[in-house]
């Protein structure tokens, strides 16, 4: 993750706070909280680990260490430096979980998770992700899916647009999901990061 040039540390957690990265709200089928991280919207450029590593302990880690919990990750969108955070960060970030958050995650569900991720989590996500981490997750291909794991009338509308209109391309362009066909539009009708950015720091921040 490239070190940010013009944001100050408060500024940065402002910005994840903003863009609405990390979200903790409804539960799963089981009764379990769900963290919601929607990958897209992830500053990447703007961000440091370091950063980011606080934001999480603080503000999400902080109301998870009690009792078992799940992840929604929404890959829908992620490209290369424009919002991955990079194997290093995520590596730094695994390593930041208290053991306590670590052993509470039961399950991590991976909502539209391509050729590439498929291909990079069954390699460098078992070096990562390691104690049994790699075990929990659980590949989600439509949305329709997710209401199989999770409650509906909790997290659908935590879900942005552009997501679903991703579901219904792959319906009609369904070779997209193997790599077999470019994904050649990436406007979801939802604003990109960079966008969010610049309305975020046209508003000044307070």
């Amino acid at each position: 993750m490239t070190s940010p040039l013009k944001l100050s540390p408060s500024d940065q957690e402002h910005l994840i706070d903003k863009l609405q990265v990390f979200k903790i709200h409804g539960r799963d089928k089981r009764g379990r909280k769900v963290l919601c991280i929607i990958g897209k919207l992830f500053p990447a450029r703007l961000v440091t680990t370091e950063v980011l590593n606080k934001y999480l302990e603080e503000k999400i880690f902080a109301n998870l260490k009690d009792k078992p919990f799940s992840v929604v990750y929404v890959n829908t969108g992620v490209q290369g430096n424009e919002n991955f955070p990079g194997t290093s960060t995520l590596r730094s970030i695994y390593d930041a979980i208290p053991i306590n958050v670590r052993d509470n995650l039961e399950a991590v569900y991976f909502v539209h998770p391509g050729l590439q991720s498929r291909l990079f989590l069954a390699t460098l996500g078992r070096v990562i992700f390691t104690g049994g981490m790699y075990r929990k997750l659980q590949y989600v291909n439509r949305v329709e899916f997710l209401w199989n794991h999770v409650r509906r009338n909790e997290i659908e509308f935590e879900i942005p647009e552009f997501v679903f209109d991703h579901d219904e391309e792959l319906e009609h362009r369904p070779m997209m999901e193997y790599g077999l066909e470019s994904d050649h539009r990436r406007a979801y009708g939802t604003p990109s990061v960079d966008s969010a950015v610049s309305m975020y720091s046209m508003r000044c921040i307070a």
